[in-house]
């Protein structure tokens, strides 16, 4: 809803084919339409040196060998290789001049063989010169030897073949761009729907060469929702911001609904083998994984890191298995790129324990919780056989709470009564751990990370007490406001309505890395408290002079330094005047309140919970519905119970979302067939019970606030405990797995088959 004086309008043209060479693109007679300004092409981004979309975790294969990553041109040049591939921008004086003429630009194309299939990808002819058997990298973590001697001396070895589906984003807002070019300053200045303006800003200038950083200000106001897909920079963006600066005009562009499908970038889309060992006397041993993981035509900015460094390490789950190994191989196809999405890889390591598990316990006859908890880890901090060092939890402690709220003792009566009523009533546990806030900064680089994962906090008192907070992180939806106004306000002793969050303005709040993996609170929080931290220790060095007395002899509390055992005491208020009316002051002492921090955390922060879904399946129809869904999360401290449970919600019901109804679908020539919300199937609030939200509390031992992440918890516990809960509904019928989404059509066909 932001416009600009003199303002411009942009519509993209996009490729209509998955695989195609250019052979020319003909803007004649669209250049001669009414309100044509200009028109842009791959031949006009390669002539000013505009640099290509990058992949930002370098990821080095098991033979040594760095990843192989093709050129990705904001306007595709040569080829295309997906159906909404960038071609070519209009921009005209009003939008509907812009669609009008971008009708009239004429692409000649030569179409080629699409490779689609993520199974089938690395048997296919290469989509990209160079990079052989379409595979960007053979990924390996853990110990092959190890993992095999524990599979050989296995009691029982379980084995299952999963596919996780691949979701398309649905943000409120789609995404939008406003590119502002002064000529006069050299200042360019672009509006944009992005979790992360200052990375936003230092990748569009250090490898786009857009413009140069001290030039250049990314705003990011109200994004309209994100959930991982709006981290990182679009090549409409770089294009956006390039065209005004062509043009010396502002130039906006606002997907539409089905441009979002299209080009948007979307999620999950796993192939995985698993293999777990067991003994006879239930304890797992051993853990092996070989995944098949879909990047899309390119490789987008974090897709690399999600199947492998957020979703490897983590498919131990909660347990203490001690032999793993993983093996990713990540492919090129056909279709649009695949990067971060809500839990970003935490939730396809999640589903694949969380159902092998099940699976295990269902196949050596105990009990689901037992199980679990006969291979949970049980000591603190607990090094895992890949890479994570735990650093706290109780695990049994918040499933048997779950147990507890979900009446767990009591199912097998209700499901008695469901089938009298022709229904099969099933019930499915997801315990996970998440590893979030990552860090520290040293670590990462060291595992191919090309940004630093700290956050920054800046705070200035006001002569009057007021204050005003520069943040890092980026709120699009979870409350950043409310919940870092109430750290300060509880902290200082003053009001909420006292304290103002600013944030999303690369001018005016100190270089963060903005908001994504479950990171704000734990990250960025921290940083606002070692702010903090610096406030009340200069405030107390001021009211000590006040007082005529030591510091040390001081103590605050409810917004007033006060000397020990006395009533003598001074505000905040009175403190923050006299740090800008310094006549009574502290000798040496700067005047102004006004602190800057910058905070790398020494570790993960780890939140874990045990999630319990009971489903009835219509044996007359297939279809499924979640009769209950009792969530007991532990995210450490809690700020804001109502921030936190608003998040467990959303993240539930997307995770039931991908579980039941949500699924991209290609064809063969690599036409979306699920590109608008008649084909993709979003979930509804009459699809959801009431959940039923608990908690235990863990503090985290390593950051100020004892707080951990809980922005993705919902989505990475929800949908395997969906699917075992419908697998344990069809357990008469011999069904042992089943495809997500869990459609009625499958279901049905599940129960007819027997598999």
């Amino acid at each position: 809803d932001i416009n600009i004086a003199n303002q411009t309008y942009a519509c993209f043209v996009r490729s209509p084919h998955a695989r195609a060479k250019i052979n020319q693109v003909d803007t004649t007679k669209a250049s001669k339409a009414p309100g044509v300004v200009a028109i842009l092409t791959g031949d006009d981004l390669a002539q000013d040196k505009i640099g290509g979309m990058i992949a930002g975790w370098k990821i080095v294969s098991q033979d040594g060998k760095d990843m192989k990553v093709p050129p990705h041109p904001a306007l595709a040049k040569d080829s295309v290789n997906y159906v909404g591939d960038h071609v070519a921008v209009v921009i005209a004086e009003t939008l509907e001049q812009a669609k009008n003429a971008a009708e009239l630009v004429s692409v000649s194309y030569k179409i080629l063989k699409a490779v689609i299939d993520t199974s089938n990808a690395m048997n296919s002819e290469a989509i990209h010169e160079g990079i052989d058997r379409n595979l960007c990298f053979d990924f390996v973590l853990g110990d092959k030897g190890k993992t095999d001697d524990a599979l050989s001396s296995a009691d029982k070895i379980v084995k299952l073949d999963l596919i996780n589906n691949r979701l398309i984003p649905n943000a409120v807002e789609p995404r939008a761009s406003i590119g502002d070019y002064n000529s006069s300053s050299e200042q360019l200045t672009l509006y944009t729907t992005n979790q992360n303006p200052h990375l936003t800003r230092l990748v569009l200038s250090a490898f786009n060469a857009i413009a140069p950083e001290h030039k250049f200000r990314v705003v990011a106001p109200d994004v309209g929702g994100g959930f991982g897909s709006k981290i990182y920079p679009y090549a409409e963006d770089v294009v956006i911001a390039w065209a005004s600066k062509k043009i010396e005009r502002p130039v906006k562009w606002v997907a539409e609904r089905s441009e979002s499908f299209l080009s948007d970038c979307h999620g999950r889309d796993h192939i995985t083998h698993v293999e777990l060992a067991v003994k006879s006397s239930g304890m797992i041993t051993g853990l092996k994984v070989d995944t098949i993981a879909n990047l899309g035509g390119y490789a987008s900015l974090f897709a690399t890191v999600t199947p492998t460094y957020l979703y490897a390490p983590l498919i131990l789950g909660l347990y203490n298995i001690p032999a793993a190994f993983c093996n990713v191989k990540a492919v090129y196809t056909n279709t649009a790129p695949v990067d971060a999405y809500r839990g970003a890889g935490r939730p396809e390591a999640t589903f694949l324990i969380e159902r092998i598990v099940t699976e295990a316990a269902k196949e050596i006859g105990m009990n689901q919780a037992e199980f679990r908890k006969k291979n949970f880890i049980s000591k603190f901090p607990h090094q895992q056989c890949l890479i994570h060092n735990i650093d706290s939890g109780d695990y049994n402690a918040h499933l048997n709470k779950a147990l507890e709220v979900a009446d767990y003792k009591n199912f097998e009566n209700r499901r008695s009564q469901s089938a009298k009523k022709g229904k099969l009533r099933g019930i499915g546990f997801s315990t996970y751990i998440e590893a979030c806030g990552i860090a520290p900064s040293a670590v990462v680089g060291s595992l191919g990370a090309r940004v630093g994962l700290y956050d920054a906090a800046s705070i200035r008192v006001h002569p009057t007490g007021k204050v005003t907070l520069y943040v890092g992180a980026h709120s699009h939806g979870q409350g950043h406001e409310t919940t870092f106004a109430q750290i300060v306000a509880d902290s200082l002793g003053i009001g909420m309505d006292d304290v103002n969050v600013l944030h999303g303005d690369t001018e005016n709040v100190p270089f963060g890395m903005g908001t994504y993996g479950s990171r704000s609170l734990a990250v960025c929080g921290s940083a606002i408290m070692k702010s903090v931290d610096k406030v009340k220790e200069k405030g107390a060095r001021i009211a000590a002079h006040k007082l005529e007395c030591s510091p040390d002899d001081l103590e605050f509390a409810d917004g007033s330094w006060t000397v020990k055992g006395t009533d003598k005491s001074v505000g905040f208020g009175d403190v923050a005047l006299t740090a800008y009316v310094p006549h009574d002051y502290p000798e040496g002492e700067e005047p102004g309140l006004d602190f800057a921090s910058f905070y790398d955390p020494v570790n993960f922060t780890y939140p874990f919970g045990a999630h319990i879904c009971v489903v009835e399946v219509d044996k007359d129809t297939g279809e499924v519905k979640v009769v209950k869904y009792v969530a007991v999360d532990d995210v450490g401290n809690v700020i804001n119970p109502m921030i936190v449970d608003g998040q467990v919600h959303g993240g539930v019901a997307q995770g039931i979302g991908q579980a039941l109804f949500e699924g991209a679908v290609y064809d063969d020539s690599g036409q979306l067939l699920t590109g608008s919300m008649l084909d993709y199937c979003m979930p509804r609030a009459d699809n959801f019970p009431m959940f039923e939200t608990d908690r235990t509390v863990t503090p985290c031992p390593h950051n100020p606030l004892g707080v951990k992440g809980v922005g993705e918890t919902g989505t990475i516990g929800s949908t395997p405990a969906v699917v075992n809960a419908v697998v344990d509904a069809l357990s008469d019928y011999g069904v042992k797995d089943l495809q997500m989404p869990l459609t009625p059509e499958r279901v049905w066909k599940a129960m007819q088959n027997g598999n």
